[in-house]
């Protein structure tokens, strides 16, 4: 089977599509899955969520064109060596801000599921949080093409469950999601009814800060993007990265979009809107039992994808370091327990709580992220990208890179 993905991986898919599906499989728990962040950068805001859902799929699409060239450019394959054509003798910054999301997001998703784990299989925490653990060390183990074949797989079950979800909700909330998008303030507001305190303090807020709030989105979700380099080896000219970069916002926005429609259905609703998990007082209107088990499953899933990128790239990064030393690199043993120790970690300070977590760590880490690499991917990188022979076709190379082959590329 292994094999065989490979095969699949030489063409267009490999070059086009999987680092869509790469990048997504790591949004997916960090970004969206709980619900809990389409509320705090789009659904708050009702109706004109639309403009947070755009800045969205524009930013995400213009970052991914812009990393994609970079690593084609340089052979940047692993993030030391792309991030030290950003910000040059700084690039240890960009690794403190790293390793500090990466904790968190997946302090964030293991919150998250072990809470819906216990309420929809009635599973305890810890074994959800020890399942994973070994599940990522198992993926780690045994390296990038097992876990590209994972992720593939993955993101066509995953894509398959929340349009499950999605259409189940739209089906019975239409109406209410059309009188959402049609209302300026909603009417709770105006007759003193029920409402979501994250919904009333967003009530009047202007374009400039709704598009503001889809910036800050995507500049926490910058932290995904380490993930990928490993997949971008195949790419070879500019219109690959152009069209693989168009597919990564579509992927990486469409499940925002959705959740945000369905968000809309129980607009302003505190049960939902004020819940650490909305999707599951969403489906808990909609379905019975079944959907309830099918969501904890769904959400242990997206724990062990967005895990294993975000440490996936942590352990490439050691690891070319190592190997740069004159070392064998970190090992298949070493690359399994370094993830695992990581999950550890993140586990403990799950027990902070997800909103906590959301509300304090993501914002600030945000405003790293964009400080240490969305304003130097936008002005260094865009130069570097954009500049005179940066269109250039460059030959592929046989694996995932590292500092060595960054530094063959062109200055």
């Amino acid at each position: 089977m292994i094999q065989a993905f490979r095969r699949l991986t030489r063409g267009r898919f490999g070059r086009l599509l999987l680092p869509a599906v790469v990048l997504q499989s790591v949004l997916v728990g960090g970004g969206y899955a709980t619900g809990r962040e389409s509320v705090a950068y789009g659904a708050r805001y009702g109706g004109r969520g639309w403009m947070a859902v755009l800045t969205i799929f524009v930013g995400f699409t213009v970052v991914s064109f812009l990393t994609f060239e970079l690593a084609r450019r340089y052979h940047a394959y692993e993030y030391k060596a792309f991030i030290r054509r950003l910000i040059g003798r700084a690039w240890p910054a960009f690794d403190l801000v790293y390793v500090a999301m990466t904790v968190l997001v997946i302090a964030v998703v293991a919150s998250a599921a072990a809470n819906i784990l216990q309420e929809t299989l009635g599973l305890p925490g810890f074994l959800g949080a020890a399942f994973v653990i070994l599940a990522v060390a198992f993926l780690l183990y045994f390296g990038a093409d097992v876990i590209e074949a994972f992720k593939s797989l993955g993101t066509i079950l995953l894509y398959a469950a929340y349009l499950l979800f999605g259409a189940l909700v739209l089906g019975t909330r239409w109406p209410s999601v059309m009188r959402a998008l049609s209302e300026g303030t909603p009417a709770a507001l105006a007759h003193g009814g029920a409402i979501a305190g994250v919904v009333a303090s967003s009530a009047d807020a202007s374009t400039l800060a709704v598009v503001g709030t889809g910036i800050v989105y995507v500049g926490y979700n910058l932290a995904v993007y380490p993930a990928v380099l490993f997949t971008l080896h195949r790419q070879t000219e500019r219109r690959e990265t152009v069209t693989a970069a168009l597919l990564s916002g579509l992927l990486m926005t469409l499940p925002f979009a959705l959740t945000w429609l369905c968000l809309l259905g129980f607009y302003p609703s505190p049960e939902v809107f004020d819940a650490p998990v909305p999707w599951l007082h969403m489906l808990q209107d909609v379905g019975g039992t079944t959907l309830f088990a099918l969501f904890g499953i769904v959400m242990g899933w997206t724990l062990l994808e967005t895990s294993v990128g975000l440490i996936h790239a942590l352990v490439d990064r050691i690891d070319a370091d190592l190997r740069k030393g004159d070392s064998n690199g970190l090992g298949p043993v070493r690359s399994g327990l370094l993830g695992g120790g990581i999950l550890l970690l993140a586990a403990l300070l799950s027990r902070v709580g997800i909103i906590a977590l959301v509300a304090r760590g993501y914002t600030w880490l945000g405003y790293a992220f964009i400080a240490v690499f969305a304003v130097p991917l936008l002005t260094v990188g865009a130069w570097k990208t954009l500049g005179p022979g940066a269109g250039a076709r460059t030959a592929p190379t046989g694996s995932s890179g590292g500092e060595a082959g960054a530094e063959s590329g062109v200055d």
